[in-house]
C-alpha cells in the first residue's frame, strides 16, 4: 500500500504573517491513495446514512469520509458573537450524537463541487443570474495613497499654513515654532498610531471614526461621539467654504468690484461654492478623489513656487517689504522669539497653530470605500502625518532665513549700508525700517503682513490658488466624511428619527440623503456668514474624537481581551493614554467654555442610549472590561476572611480544570492559568470519591490550603471540589454547578490518562465517559499530555497537612520556563470554532512564549488553497503582514514501508488486549459477548475504523517529522462517536496520534461554535 504523500509546500503555496506561519496538509484523493483511503462508497463514519442539521454533507478530508470540515475562512467572517455555529460546519451533535439511520437520506462520498472559498458553486441558472439583469457592478474602491495620504494631507493642510504659519514664526522664532509643530505632531501621531491599530483589529466597514469608536468602546461613547462628530464635519464644510468666499471677497475688494457688499458677497460665494462640491460629491467618489487630486496638484505647485522664490534674488519692491533672500543673520534675528499684542504667548500661538495638525481622520471617514483599510489606513495617515509635517518644517525655516520682523514697503526707505541712525537688522542690507519699526506702524514683514508667502513666491497667484486649493479640498472632504459616518450612525439605529438617512444608493452605496442633510447645515451656517463663536466648538469636537480614539486603543489594551488582536504592533497603550489626555488638555487650552460645551453634548447622548439600551453587541472592551473587573473583584474575595456581615456565596468560572488536588497536577495548573491569568477565570475542581460523612471533614480541612497554594503560585483561580460516589458523576457535577450567570466555564480541561492500558476498565470507560459529558454540555475540551507525566503525587505526601500546602516546595514545570525562539506549532484539522487555534494564541502573548513563531498547519484541497490564503492575507494577526513564505523546519526523511508498518504493527498491538475477536459476527451475538464489558472492540469497528486509525499513525508520523523540536504541540482532538466508538479504540487514537512527542501536547476540541472572527462586530 502507498502511503499518503504529505507533500511540503513551496513558499508561494504557504502564507506567512508575522509570528504566524500556514500550511496546508493535502488530502488522499490529491496526493494518492494510500492505507487512509476510503474504499468508494464509505459511509461517513459510518456504514448508515444519516440525519444531519442543515445541509452538512459528508466530505473527503484525509483519505476518508468524513462529516468533520477543515477550517474555512468564510466560517469566521462577520460573526455576531461566541457561540454562532459557522456556516456550513456541522454542529457538535453531528459529530458526538449517535447516528440515527435514514434509509431515505443518501451521504453523498465526496463533497459537493467548490469553490476556492469553500461555497457551494452556483447552478447554472444562479451563474447566469436572473434573465435581463446585468450583474452589479464593482464599487469604485481606493487604495492607501488616493484613498488615505491624499485625502489626510489636503484635510491638513490650510488657509493657517498659507496665510499665519510666517506670522507664528515672526512671534515665536524659527525654534520655538518647530517646539509647537512638533508638539502638535506628537498629539496627531499618538492618534495616528492608535487609529492603525483599531483598523488592523479585523475587518473594517464604513463608518469611519464612528465605527472604530462605536466597535472598540461600545454603543454608549460610539454613538455620541458619531452624531457630533458628524454634524462637526458638516459645520467644517461652512467653515472652510466660508475661508474660500473670504479670500475671494477681498480680491473682489482689492479690484473694486464687490457684488452686493462684504458680508453677501460671502454668502453667495459660499452657497455656490457649496452647491458646486456637492455636484462634485454627488458624481461619485471616482469624481471626488479627481477632484481632490487636482487641488494636491494645485498646492504642490504653489508650495515649489513659494520655494522657487526664496532662491530668486529679491527686487527692490520686494527688499522693501523686508524679503532679502537667504541670510544667515535674518535666520539668527529670527530663531529666538519676538513676543508682540496680546497673542504674544507660547499657549496663544500653540492654540492658533494646533487646528491646522488635524484633519488624519479624512482617510479613516471612508473606510467603506478603501480596497483594503487594514493596510491603506496605517499606511496612509502616517505618511500623510510624515510629509505634512515636513513641509510645516521647511516653511517655518525658510521664510525665518528670508525675511525680517518689521518692514515699511516703501522704496524711498532706502540707505546706505553704515548710514548713522539707522536701526535693526534690515540697516546692513540698505533699508531704514527703524521709524516704522519704533512706531509699530510697519504694513510689511513677518509680524505685520499675512501675505508673506506669496509676496516671497516666484508667482504671487500661485499661492492664491494654493489657498483656493487647500479650503475647497477640506470642505469637500468634510462633505464626504460627514454623510459616511452618519449613514453608519443611523443603520446603527442608536437614535430616533434618523434611520431615514440611513439608505445607500449605487454600487458605492452612497448616502444621498446624508449629502442632501450636509448640505443644509453647511448652507444654514455658511449664510451666518460669521463663524468665530462656533469654530472653537468644533475644533473641541474634533480633539474629543482623537481623545476617544486613544482611549479606545488604551482601554482594549489593558483589558487584555481575546478579540484585540492587532496587526499593527507599533502602538503603545500607555501613548494611547498619553494621547488621549493630552487632546483633553488642548480642549481646555483652546477655549475652555468651548469644552464645556462638547463634554456636555458628549454626557448627555452618553445618558441616553444608557437609558435607552440599544440590541446590539459588537463585543466591546467596554464588555470585556466588565468581565476583568468581576474576575478581579471575585478573585480578590479569596485573599480576604470571610465576616458573618459580609457571607457571601458563589464560584466564578471560565475554564473549569480538573486538576485533583492542585499542587499534585502544577504543570496543567499552569499551563491553564498562563492563557487565562488577566484575561478569562480558571476554577480547579477536585472529586472526593467516597461517603460523603467521611469526605467532607476533608474537603473542609483542605479547601483553604489548596487556595492558598493557588496564590503562592500566583495563579488567580478558584479552588472548588465536590464528594461523589465515582469521577464521572463529580465530574457531572462540576460542569451543570460551576460558575454564576454569564460567568460560567466552556471549556473543560484534564490531563491525559496515561495508564489507560493498565487501568481497570470502568475508569478506563469513566475517563472516556468524562469527554462525552463535557460534548453533551457543550463544553470545549483540552487535554493536555507531558513525556513525563503531570501527577507529582507519588513524590509528596498524598493528603499534606492543610497548613503546610501553601509553604511546601513550589514544583517547576515548562510552563514557567523561558521558551526562546522556538515554536508553537498548530495542527488546526477540523473546523471547531477556533478553540484550536486560540488557546496556543493566548499562550504565545505571554512574556515567556512571546519569541516562539507560531506554525499552523490546515487540511485542505488543492483548489481551495490559493484563494484561502488569498483571503487568509486579510485576516488579524498579532504582528504586521510579511511577504508569504514558510521556512522550511528541520526534518527528516519520511519513513519508510518498513517503519509505516512497525507503526500499524503497533497500534494493532495497543488494541489488541481490548479486541473482542468475534470473528464479524452478528450485531446481536456482538452486543451479548461484550455484556458487562463496553470498551470491547468487535472485529467489524476495527474494520469499519480502519481508515481514520491509520490516519492517527500517519499523523504521528508528520507531528514527528515537523515538530519535535517545537515547544508546544497544538492537535484538533479526534471525535470518537457516542455509542459506535469504544473507549478503548478511542484511547489508542489519542495514544497513537500524541506518542513519542517530547514537547508538551494539548489535544483541544471547541464545541463547534465560534470563538474567533475577522470582523470588529
Amino acid at each position: 500500500m502507498a502511503e499518503l504523500p504529505v507533500l511540503e509546500l513551496p513558499a508561494a503555496l504557504s502564507h506567512c504573517s508575522g509570528r504566524f506561519t500556514i500550511s496546508t496538509l493535502l488530502g488522499a484523493e490529491e496526493g494518492g491513495r494510500g492505507p487512509y483511503a476510503a474504499t468508494e462508497g464509505a459511509g461517513c463514519d459510518s456504514a448508515h446514512p444519516t440525519h444531519l442539521s442543515g445541509s452538512t454533507l459528508c466530505t473527503r478530508t484525509f483519505g476518508y469520509n468524513t462529516v468533520d470540515v477543515v477550517p474555512a475562512y468564510e466560517h469566521y467572517a462577520n460573526s455576531k458573537g461566541v457561540g454562532d455555529a459557522g456556516k456550513g460546519r456541522p454542529s457538535l451533535a453531528d459529530l458526538h450524537s449517535i447516528l440515527k439511520p435514514d434509509p431515505g437520506r443518501l451521504c453523498a462520498p465526496v463533497a459537493e463541487p467548490q469553490h476556492g472559498n469553500g461555497l457551494p458553486e452556483a447552478g447554472p441558472e444562479e451563474a447566469a443570474g436572473e434573465p435581463g439583469r446585468a450583474p452589479a457592478p464593482e464599487p469604485v474602491r481606493f487604495g492607501w495613497v488616493k484613498g488615505v495620504m491624499i485625502r489626510c494631507m489636503l484635510n491638513i493642510w490650510g488657509v493657517i499654513l498659507y496665510l499665519r504659519l510666517p506670522w507664528i514664526t515672526a512671534q515665536a522664532g524659527i525654534a520655538l515654532t518647530w517646539l509647537i509643530i512638533l508638539m502638535s505632531v506628537t498629539v496627531t501621531t499618538i492618534t495616528g498610531l492608535s487609529i492603525s491599530a483599531i483598523s488592523t483589529n479585523g475587518k473594517v466597514k464604513s463608518g469611519g471614526t464612528y465605527f472604530l469608536i462605536s466597535r472598540s468602546l461600545g454603543p454608549e461613547l460610539g454613538g455620541s461621539i458619531g452624531l457630533i462628530f458628524a454634524f462637526a464635519n458638516a459645520v467644517a464644510v461652512a467653515m472652510h467654504t466660508v475661508g474660500f468666499a473670504e479670500t475671494v471677497r477681498d480680491l473682489l475688494q482689492e479690484h473694486n468690484s464687490l457684488i452686493v457688499d462684504p458680508t453677501n458677497d460671502i454668502r453667495i460665494i459660499g452657497v455656490v461654492t457649496v452647491t458646486v462640491l456637492l455636484g462634485i460629491s454627488l458624481a461619485g467618489m471616482e469624481w471626488e478623489a479627481k477632484a481632490q487630486i487636482l487641488f494636491f496638484l494645485v498646492i504642490l505647485v504653489s508650495f515649489i513656487n513659494y520655494l522657487v522664490g526664496t532662491v530668486i534674488p529679491a527686487t527692490a519692491e520686494k527688499q522693501a517689504k523686508g524679503f532679502f533672500s537667504y541670510r544667515a543673520d535674518i535666520f539668527a534675528q529670527n530663531f529666538v522669539p519676538s513676543w508682540r499684542g496680546p497673542e504674544g504667548s507660547f499657549f496663544s500661538l500653540f492654540s492658533i497653530f494646533f487646528p491646522s495638525a488635524t484633519g488624519i481622520l479624512a482617510g479613516a471617514n471612508i473606510s467603506g470605500d478603501l480596497k483594503d483599510p487594514a493596510v491603506a489606513i496605517p499606511k496612509g495617515t502616517l505618511m500623510a502625518i510624515f510629509w505634512t509635517t515636513v513641509s510645516y518644517l521647511v516653511l517655518s525655516a525658510t521664510i525665518g532665513a528670508c525675511v525680517v520682523r518689521d518692514a515699511s514697503g516703501s522704496l524711498n526707505d532706502s540707505v546706505a549700508v553704515g548710514s548713522p541712525g539707522c536701526e535693526g537688522l534690515a540697516c546692513s542690507f540698505g533699508w531704514n525700517f527703524t521709524a516704522c519699526a519704533q512706531r509699530q506702524s510697519c504694513r510689511y514683514g513677518l509680524s505685520n503682513y499675512y501675505q508673506s508667502m506669496s509676496m516671497v513666491s516666484g508667482f504671487g497667484p500661485l499661492i492664491t490658488a494654493g489657498i483656493f486649493g487647500a479650503t475647497l479640498s477640506s470642505a469637500l472632504a468634510c462633505l464626504v466624511s460627514a454623510p459616511k459616518v452618519f449613514q453608519c450612525l443611523c443603520r446603527d439605529q442608536l437614535y430616533p428619527l434618523i434611520g431615514f438617512f440611513g439608505k445607500g444608493y449605487g454600487r458605492n452605496n452612497e448616502p444621498i440623503r446624508g449629502y442632501m442633510l450636509t448640505y443644509v447645515i453647511a448652507v444654514g451656517f455658511i449664510l451666518i456668514a460669521e463663524l468665530n463663536a462656533i469654530a472653537p466648538i468644533i475644533s473641541n469636537f474634533f480633539l474629543c474624537s482623537y481623545a476617544l480614539i486613544n482611549f479606545s486603543c488604551f482601554h482594549a489594551s489593558i483589558t487584555n481581551s481575546p478579540g484585540w488582536r492587532p496587526s499593527f504592533r507599533y502602538y503603545s497603550k500607555w501613548a494611547a493614554l498619553f494621547g488621549a489626555a493630552v487632546s483633553v488638555v488642548i480642549m481646555f487650552l483652546l477655549t475652555w467654555w468651548a469644552a464645556l460645551i462638547a463634554f456636555g453634548i458628549v454626557i448627555f447622548l452618553l445618558g441616553y442610549v444608557l437609558y435607552k439600551k440599544p440590541d446590539v453587541n459588537w463585543g466591546s472592551s467596554m464588555q470585556a472590561s466588565s468581565y476583568n473587573m468581576a474576575l478581579n473583584y471575585s478573585v480578590g474575595l479569596s485573599e480576604v476572611d470571610e465576616h458573618i456581615k459580609n457571607y457571601r456565596q458563589g464560584r466564578l468560572g471560565a475554564c473549569l480544570v480538573l486538576t485533583g488536588p492542585p499542587n499534585f497536577r502544577p504543570a496543567l495548573v499552569d499551563f491553564v492559568g498562563t492563557f487565562t491569568k488577566n484575561l478569562s477565570l480558571m476554577l480547579c475542581g477536585n472529586v472526593l470519591i467516597g461517603p460523603r460523612k467521611q469526605k467532607m471533614p476533608e474537603s473542609r480541612l483542605t479547601a483553604d490550603g489548596h487556595t492558598k497554594w493557588l496564590m503562592k503560585r500566583k495563579i488567580k483561580a478558584f479552588y472548588t471540589d465536590v464528594v461523589a460516589e465515582d469521577l464521572r458523576s463529580g465530574v457531572q457535577i462540576l460542569i451543570q454547578a460551576a460558575g454564576l450567570g454569564k460567568m460560567r466555564p466552556n471549556i473543560l480541561a484534564l490531563g491525559y490518562k496515561r495508564n489507560w492500558r493498565t487501568a481497570s476498565p470502568q475508569s478506563l470507560e469513566d475517563y472516556v465517559g468524562i469527554l462525552h459529558d463535557a460534548f453533551d454540555f457543550k463544553y470545549g475540551v483540552c487535554l493536555l499530555r507531558m513525556k513525563e507525566g503531570l501527577n507529582v503525587s507519588r513524590v509528596m505526601q498524598a493528603h499534606a497537612d492543610p497548613a503546610t500546602l501553601a509553604g511546601e516546595q513550589q514544583a517547576s514545570t515548562v510552563f514557567q520556563s523561558e521558551q526562546g525562539k522556538k515554536t508553537i506549532d498548530i495542527y488546526w484539522l477540523f473546523d471547531d470554532g477556533g478553540l484550536t487555534l486560540l488557546i496556543p494564541y493566548l499562550l504565545g502573548r505571554k512574556k515567556r512564549w512571546r519569541k516562539c513563531k507560531i506554525r499552523v498547519f490546515v487540511g485542505g484541497q488543492i483548489n481551495r488553497m490559493d484563494e484561502e490564503r488569498k483571503a487568509a492575507v486579510t485576516a488579524p494577526s498579532p504582528s504586521p503582514p510579511t511577504p508569504p513564505s514558510t521556512p522550511k523546519p528541520a526534518r527528516t526523511p519520511f519513513p519508510g514501508t518498513v517503519c509505516l508498518s512497525c507503526s500499524i504493527k503497533r497500534f494493532d498491538d495497543l488494541i489488541t488486549p481490548f479486541r473482542l475477536n468475534d470473528g464479524f459476527k452478528d450485531e446481536a451475538t456482538v452486543n451479548e459477548m461484550r455484556q458487562g464489558c463496553p470498551w470491547k472492540i468487535s472485529d467489524e469497528e476495527v474494520d469499519k475504523n480502519r481508515a481514520k486509525s491509520l490516519r492517527q499513525v500517519r499523523l504521528n508520523e508528520i507531528l514527528l517529522d515537523y515538530s519535535r523540536d517545537a515547544a508546544l504541540v497544538a492537535i484538533t482532538l479526534p471525535i470518537g462517536r457516542k455509542g459506535g466508538c469504544p473507549s478503548s479504540l478511542y484511547m489508542a487514537w489519542l495514544e497513537t496520534l500524541s506518542q513519542d512527542l517530547r514537547p508538551p501536547v494539548i489535544l483541544t476540541r471547541g464545541n463547534q461554535e465560534n470563538v474567533l472572527t475577522f470582523y470588529c462586530q
